[in-house]
């Protein structure tokens, strides 16, 4: 899907819903979280099940449904806010009804296991935020380069003016040069390998595919990678940006380091790549809107991935 309906921007006062639908997370998180969110003038409604437990989980797969379908049918919320990731968005995938959705459609936010949701929610024709979430909301200042980067999106100011919004970094020596223009999709690797062959699968034709993860050995992380090559997805792509792969152990046990494993195995195509790209599970993890227009160029010296000018109705 080329063309994704974008939810309104935020106004002063408006409602942000937050709820936790994988993990259970500690509520100081929650409560930081919600301060931040108010401090921006918006009104901050936590969901019933927010801070519940189950195991491993914020509740059962019943509570975090439950708050997850009343905030997307909320005609007041305008943003969706999930706690944290983990594990368990999966568990409501297929389950959610998206008919009052579609009357008011809402932003919703977050990354790691939420990375299900976003291809949920693109699979239904909405672009969404792959953005931090409480943690960082609580133990990062307010003048937080990422939770600015996150202000201005969702109260659009970022995609408002005349000039390009975007991020820049710098080049790495693994960096195939070029520009390219395509949807950005992405997140998660093992999260969105999860729903390969599924209907809510990243579609690979003109996208600039972003992926991050942490804590998985590199040869895990190659055995997804050669899924996507063999599956046809990585040749159909229009550009690939790496991000952060962390807490793992750099042992060597693909013949050489994992970044370069990854840039044997993209050699063949011909579009752009970007190696160490700022988003992932560290604290420079740019937010960034899944199903927008965006133009990458891998420059040598610096890599610069912008968004395009949103028309809105």
């Amino acid at each position: 899907m080329d063309s994704l309906i974008f939810p309104p921007y935020l106004q002063e006062g408006d409602r942000v819903i937050i709820l936790s639908p994988s993990s259970k997370i500690d509520k100081s998180f929650l409560e930081g979280a919600g301060r931040r969110l108010k401090s921006w003038g918006l009104e901050v409604v936590p969901a019933k099940h927010a801070g519940s437990s189950e195991g491993r989980y914020a509740g059962s797969i019943r509570q975090r449904l439950e708050d997850l379908q009343q905030a997307m049918d909320d005609a007041k919320a305008k943003v969706i806010f999930c706690s944290r990731g983990g594990y368990g968005a999966v568990h409501l995938v297929g389950k959610l009804d998206f008919t009052r959705f579609r009357q008011h459609p809402k932003w919703l936010i977050g990354f790691s296991d939420i990375t299900a949701l976003h291809n949920l929610f693109q699979q239904n024709g909405f672009a969404s935020l792959h953005a931090p979430m409480a943690r960082h909301l609580t133990v990062e200042p307010e003048t937080d380069f990422c939770t600015q980067a996150l202000r201005d999106i969702l109260f659009g100011r970022a995609l408002a003016g005349e000039e390009a919004f975007g991020y820049t970094c710098p080049e790495h020596k693994l960096n195939r040069r070029g520009k390219a223009e395509g949807v950005l999709r992405g997140g998660n690797l093992s999260v969105f390998y999860g729903l390969r062959g599924t209907p809510y699968d990243i579609p690979a034709e003109g996208t600039i595919l972003f992926i991050e993860d942490v804590g998985e050995r590199p040869h895990a992380v190659e055995r997804m990678m050669y899924n996507l090559k063999l599956g046809g997805v990585l040749e159909r792509l229009s550009g690939l940006i790496i991000g952060q792969f962390t807490e793992y152990e750099e042992n060597k046990s693909l013949g050489k380091e994992l970044y370069g494993a990854l840039a044997d195995l993209v050699q063949e195509y011909d579009y752009p790549v970007c190696f160490g790209f700022p988003v992932g599970h560290v604290s420079l993890n740019v937010p960034l809107i899944n199903g927008a227009a965006v133009t990458l160029e891998v420059g040598k010296k610096e890599v610069k991935l912008n968004f395009n000018h949103i028309e809105r109705e």
